[in-house]
């Protein structure tokens, strides 16, 4: 296996973050760190195509002779018994406006990854290597902007300890000056209304409306909404159209009576023939 990918970082700041196992894993696309354990172990999820492999494992990372790197990684699948060994070597060559990571080394895995297409394979392995030198890069250009900031002058911090430190002396200080009362708004005399008769009545439905609303505070929207108008604006009942029913209560007995007195009336006939 053979890649090389340039970044626009010059090599020595890239060489101080791969001295650092803690800034190396977190350089590592995708990888979830277990509590405790080495800097550069976890577990990290790869994809392939349209396939994914979890694997647990560690990788450490040693600085050999001259400007390389050595690292050595063993991992297993998380869900199955496949398991990955990685013998990869770092070169850092200096190029213009930045510096070229070249990668060689070897691999060997067996499970899952093994049963994937070899093109959909080597994409994945590029694709990750890539991401592993850019954020080597962004982790190198970030050192600078978390520069601890300066203190401030002496001059200033003394004065806001002068400041804050001053001793409360009754006899020294001067109390605040009291403030000045202000007249209250129901001591002045309200004034004679100068409306006339017709602006009086548009007063009271004003008046009117405003007592209307106020009833509403407190209750429900659907309330609010069934509840019937009140006061000049609730609705007229119309007039009642049904007509007393009395005549018609004695209607059926009396002519029930009747038939029973012409049925009487006609057998008193037949007997006197």
């Amino acid at each position: 296996m053979e890649h090389e990918v340039f970044v626009p970082v010059p090599a020595e700041r890239l060489r101080e973050v791969l001295d650092d196992p803690a800034r190396v894993a977190r350089a590592v696309p995708g990888l979830q760190q277990d509590a405790g354990a080495e800097p550069v172990a976890g577990r990290l999820k790869i994809r392939v195509g349209s396939h994914s492999v979890t694997y647990r494992g560690a990788v450490r990372v040693s600085r050999r002779d001259g400007d390389a790197y050595a690292v050595e990684g063993e991992a297993e699948e998380s869900r199955g018994s496949g398991s990955v060994k990685l013998s990869l070597r770092i070169a850092l060559r200096t190029a213009e406006d930045g510096c070229t990571v070249v990668y060689d080394g070897t691999a060997s895995a067996d499970g899952r990854i093994k049963d994937l297409p070899a093109d959909a394979v080597e994409s994945a392995v590029t694709r990750l290597l890539n991401r592993f030198a850019e954020h080597l890069a962004a982790a190198a250009t970030g050192a600078d902007d978390e520069a601890p900031t300066p203190p401030p002058p002496s001059g200033q911090d003394s004065g806001a300890a002068a400041e804050g430190k001053a001793p409360a002396d009754p006899g020294l200080t001067e109390e605040p000056p009291a403030d000045p009362e202000r007249p209250s708004v129901f001591g002045v005399d309200v004034p004679p209304s100068s409306l006339g008769p017709e602006d009086e009545e548009d007063e009271e439905d004003i008046a009117e409306a405003a007592h209307a609303r106020r009833t509403m505070i407190g209750r429900s929207a659907e309330e609010v909404d069934h509840a019937p108008p009140r006061g000049r604006y609730a609705p007229v009942p119309a007039p009642q159209t049904v007509t007393p029913a009395a005549p018609l209560r004695w209607a059926a007995p009396a002519a029930a009576l009747a038939v029973a007195s012409a049925i009487v009336a006609v057998r008193a006939l037949r007997r006197r023939r």
